[in-house]
């Protein structure tokens, strides 16, 4: 094979990345690629740690001979443009869950046409698909039972970088800059870009965060299987949600009166980050405090969240909501009791929360317990 391209998604490194492994070693020239796709918009948190990890692939690449292509547009038309033009035998893409990515899959397949495109593991540990129930059924549905599976599955070897790449004569793509360093990036972003690989990481971390990457596979094989969950209910409970602008905004602003949500909220709108404890608080105000919509929070999430995933997004929101993957749907989280729990001596909401203990804080805009008999009294 001549020439391939490996178009980049949300797979930004050159390490322990099959599809480049696989152009490489069958490929004289490797051209890669990644196209800001003008129909995903995101916050500009999640834009600057973008152009951070487009950056560092560019210059990995690089350190190998190579170097990154960057266009914009529609993913589909300017990568078949790019393989038409440079003549490449071949695309190579791994495979995403998302029925925008599945779509974009169907799509290049079909406009390519005589050129192949080869999908390859790499944006999760285990593939999704690869692990089913014993009982039947493609997917998981319990978290339990499909963790116990990943724990002993058979992982694919970690892969080294290529040690060369070639571009094809005549191609010199620019040096990527990035034009703003954030503070190194959590973790959570990094795997959410792909600048880290979920498979190496199992190698790397600790037992108890290993499990926050099954979570994580969990929903991307939900996802998978059942593309319309990212809208629509798992488990139906038959809500009848309240609509109200007046506290959605509440919530969004961060006040809503109780200072660990409104801490929460502020963080996330200024960090694009808040720790998972806090996305669990926040959302559970949302959904059972204020009865309110969880597609409401979860669109309000994405746009904000510098590791903003629609899998993991949706999966945590509906498993919050108790829609989703959860035996437990009509669980509640006191946010007052999880303010003493979690932030004994207030230092996270005065960070947050300057005026707290002045008249400019607002007082709660809902009793928790009324809230609560309201929200059991409408889940029956």
């Amino acid at each position: 094979m001549r020439t391939a391209i490996v178009l980049f998604t949300r797979d930004l490194r050159v390490r322990d990345h099959p599809a480049l492994a696989a152009a490489a070693e069958r490929a004289e020239h490797v051209v890669p690629l990644f196209v800001h796709d003008d129909a995903i918009r995101a916050g500009a948190n999640r834009r600057a740690v973008l152009r951070l990890a487009l950056a560092e692939l560019d210059a990995s690449l690089r350190r190998l001979g190579s170097g990154l292509l960057v266009r914009s547009g529609d993913v589909v038309a300017e990568t078949v443009q790019l393989a038409r033009a440079i003549g490449a035998a071949t695309v190579f893409v791994s495979e995403d869950v998302t029925a925008y990515a599945q779509t974009r899959e169907e799509r290049l397949e079909r406009e390519l046409g005589r050129i192949p495109l080869e999908v390859c593991p790499g944006v999760t540990v285990v593939p999704p698909g690869l692990l089913t129930p014993s009982g039947g059924g493609d997917h998981y549905r319990v978290f339990t039972p499909f963790f116990r599976r990943w724990l002993a599955a058979d992982l694919r070897p970690v892969l080294p970088a290529p040690r060369r790449l070639s571009l094809p004569r005549g191609l010199d793509p620019p040096a990527v800059p990035a034009k703003r360093r954030p503070d190194e990036p959590h973790l959570s972003a990094r795997i959410h870009f792909g600048s880290v690989s979920p498979r190496e990481l199992v190698d790397e971390l600790p037992p108890e965060r290993v499990r926050g990457l099954a979570w994580r596979d969990f929903f991307h094989q939900l996802l998978a299987a059942r593309p319309e969950t990212a809208r629509e209910d798992l488990h139906a409970r038959g809500d009848r949600w309240r609509e109200s602008k007046r506290d959605l905004q509440a919530w969004k602003e961060g006040k809503t009166g109780y200072p660990i949500v409104d801490a929460g909220m502020r963080q996330l709108a200024e960090e694009g980050w808040i720790s998972n404890r806090i996305r669990l608080i926040v959302a559970s105000f949302l959904t059972k405090d204020l009865y309110l919509d969880w597609r409401a929070g979860a669109e309000h999430f994405f746009a904000l969240l510098v590791d903003g995933d629609v899998a993991n997004n949706v999966g945590n929101w509906q498993w919050m909501a108790g829609t989703g993957a959860d035996p437990r749907p009509n669980r509640v989280l006191n946010p007052t009791l999880q303010a003493k729990r979690f932030d004994p001596d207030g230092a996270y909401t005065r960070r947050w929360i300057p005026e707290l203990g002045t008249r400019d804080y607002p007082p709660p805009i809902v009793d928790h317990a009324a809230a609560v008999e309201r929200f059991r009294a409408a889940r029956g």
